[in-house]
C-alpha cells in the first residue's frame, strides 16, 4: 500500500513498483502454501479493487466521477464510486490472466482466480449518453471483453475463475422488487453462454454483503430473496458467504432447495470482518453443519469475503488473515476425516 502511494505521489517510478508487486505476490503465495491450502491465489495483491482492476488504468481518459455515479455504500457511511464512461468504445486496459501469469512463476498448486461481473461494470453505463454510442452497443462490448477476461484466465491454467458477484444483494436495496437482481443474472447469462458446459464446471460465482472497512453494504437484505436468482448463473462453483448469517440453517435450507446436481457448494466457514480468529473445531463443525444439508461430495469452503478487497482497507492485519486461512483449512481437514468415518461406518 505504501509503494502505491509512493507511485502515485510520484516518489517512485514504475520499474520500483513492480518490485513492491513481485515481492508482496511471493511472499502471499509462500504464505498461503504453507497454510496447506491445495489451491492458492496471490490475495490480489496488484489490483487496486477487485471492482476496477480491469478499467482503472484508462480512469483519467475514458471516466469521469459524476453525482450520478453508482455507489456502493456501507453501513458506516463510507462508499466505493463506479466513474460513469465518457469515451466510447467501452474496453479492458488489464486482464485478469496476468495476475495468474505472475502467480505461475512462484507456485505449483492449483490456482484460482478472482474476475468481475459484467453486471458490475454494466452500471458505468446505465443509459447512452454518448454520442454514437447505444446502450446495446456498450453491453456488447461489455460481453466481448468479459468472455475474454475469463477465457484468457482459464487458458492461463487456472484452476477454477470465480466471477465476484457482491452487487447481487446490494441490487435489491436498490430495486426491492428483484428486476435488476434477474437483469444482472440475464447479463451475466450472456457471457457464461458463451463457455461450454465442461468449461463452465470451472467457472464459479462469489456472493456476499460486502466487505470492506470492517462494515457491509447490504446485510440488511435477505439472504433467501438472492439466491433463488442465483442459482440461475450456468456456473458449476458457489462461493457463499454463511459464516456472517445469524440463521445458517435457513440459508442452508434455501441452498439445499435449489442447488443441481451438478454444482459444488463452497460455503462460507470464515468471517473476515470478526476480528476473532475462528478456531478449526468452530470451522470444522461449520462444515458438519453444512453437510446436513448438502452432499458431502459437492461441498467445499472459503472464506466469507475477501480481507482487502480494496487497496486502501487496511482494517484487517495479514497476520489475522492468514490465521483464520490456516484455521479453514484445518478445520476443513478435520471435518472431512469426520465424514470419511461416517460414510464408512454406514456402509
Amino acid at each position: 500500500m505504501t509503494a502505491q502511494r509512493n507511485y502515485r505521489d510520484g516518489r517512485i517510478n514504475h520499474d520500483r513498483l513492480n518490485d513492491y508487486y513481485k515481492r508482496a505476490i511471493q511472499i502471499t503465495i509462500e504464505e498461503m502454501e504453507s497454510t496447506g491450502s491445495p489451491v492458492v491465489t496471490d490475495g490480489e495483491q496488484t489490483k487496486p479493487s477487485f471492482l476496477t482492476y480491469p478499467i482503472f488504468a484508462l480512469f483519467n481518459e475514458y471516466y469521469k466521477f459524476t453525482s450520478d455515479c453508482f455507489s456502493l455504500k456501507f453501513a458506516d457511511g463510507h462508499q466505493r464510486l463506479l466513474p460513469r464512461l465518457t469515451k466510447a468504445p467501452f474496453r479492458y486496459a488489464v486482464y485478469a490472466h496476468s495476475y495468474i501469469d505472475a502467480a505461475k512463476r512462484i507456485t505449483q498448486l492449483p490456482i484460482k482466480q478472482a474476475v468481475i461481473t459484467p453486471s458490475a461494470l454494466s452500471m458505468i453505463y446505465p443509459k447512452a449518453t454518448i454520442r454514437g454510442y447505444s446502450h446495446e452497443q456498450f453491453l456488447n462490448d461489455l460481453i466481448v471483453e468479459s468472455e475474454r477476461d475469463i477465457r484468457q484466465c482459464l487458458e492461463s491454467g487456472a484452476h477454477c475463475v470465480q466471477l465476484d458477484f457482491t452487487e447481487a444483494r446490494f441490487s435489491l436495496k436498490i430495486d426491492p422488487t428483484g428486476q435488476l437482481l434477474r437483469d444482472f443474472v440475464q447479463l451475466n447469462n450472456r457471457v457464461l453462454d458463451r463457455f461450454g458446459f465442461h468449461e463452465q464446471h470451472r467457472l464459479g460465482v462469489h456472493v456476499c454483503p460486502g466487505g470492506d472497512q470492517d462494515c457491509y453494504h447490504s446485510f440488511e437484505v435477505d439472504y433467501l430473496q438472492v439466491l433463488p436468482s442465483l442459482f440461475d448463473l450456468h456456473v458449476g462453483n458457489f462461493y457463499l458467504q454463511l459464516a456472517s448469517e445469524p440463521n445458517r440453517d435457513r440459508v442452508l435450507e434455501c441452498i439445499r432447495k435449489y442447488m443441481k446436481p451438478w454444482h459444488r457448494i463452497f460455503v462460507g466457514v470464515i468471517n473476515p470482518i470478526d476480528p476473532i480468529v475462528e478456531t478449526p473445531e468452530q470451522v470444522c463443525a461449520r462444515v458438519l453443519e453444512a453437510a446436513k444439508y448438502i452432499p458431502a461430495e459437492q461441498l467445499g469452503t472459503t472464506d466469507d469475503c475477501g480481507f482487502s478487497p480494496f487497496d486502501d482497507d487496511q482494517s484487517t492485519s495479514r497476520q489475522i488473515a492468514f490465521d483464520k486461512i490456516r484455521a479453514r483449512v484445518e478445520g476443513t481437514r478435520m471435518a472431512q476425516e469426520q465424514l470419511m468415518m461416517s460414510q464408512l461406518k454406514n456402509t
